[in-house]
């Protein structure tokens, strides 16, 4: 089976190939020659999945699926939430996001937060979400080289190492995105 993956985040592409069967073909953006930047205009997470998802299945006529992720942080109302990729300005880099939120968090003692994973399905006529869950804490300081986003600030309950000094692996295993993707998977079984 072909599925395109409506991301042209290549870090996000190579966590969800990990987890999926090689009984799926995954097909990114670019495969299927779609080089537009898809509008995020949506005021929710679950809303701007379902966005991506559309103008795939609109413009492209394929089955796909599409994600939207958001850090949300409790003493600050779980913001960044949907605008996580934008925190630090419209032209905000990852470094850019986790200065503003750690500038944020100064004198904030509360530093649960978790990060929450939105998949949208579009498959077969029918429109489906599945919800992925990590719950933590944002450090003080940035750890760890690996990861994207917010990784080097954000500590998976349970564990002593970032997002940003796990494994790729390891990271699926544990992580929002691994566990939306696996009930992706399990909706085909």
């Amino acid at each position: 089976m072909k599925l395109v993956f409506a991301t042209h985040n290549l870090n996000k592409l190579k966590e969800v190939k990990l987890l999926l069967p090689q009984t799926i073909e995954l097909l990114s953006l670019t495969d299927i020659g779609c080089h537009d930047d898809i509008p995020e205009t949506a005021d929710t997470i679950e809303a701007n999945a379902m966005l991506k998802v559309k103008y795939i299945k609109d413009n492209y006529g394929l089955d796909c699926f599409a994600d939207d992720t958001g850090l949300e942080v409790q003493a600050l109302n779980n913001r960044p939430g949907v605008y996580s990729a934008r925190y630090g300005g419209a032209n905000a880099t990852a470094e850019n996001n986790m200065d503003t939120l750690l500038k944020n968090m100064l004198s904030l003692e509360n530093r649960s937060a978790r990060f929450k994973t939105i998949i949208a399905l579009s498959f077969n006529g029918d429109d489906v979400l599945f919800e992925g869950i990590c719950e933590g804490s944002i450090l003080q300081n940035k750890r760890g080289g690996k990861g994207f986003g917010y990784d080097p600030i954000f500590l998976p309950s349970g564990y002593a190492q970032t997002f940003a000094e796990m494994s790729l692996q390891k990271k699926s295993e544990i992580g929002h995105r691994g566990k939306a993707i696996r009930k992706l998977i399990a909706y085909f079984l």
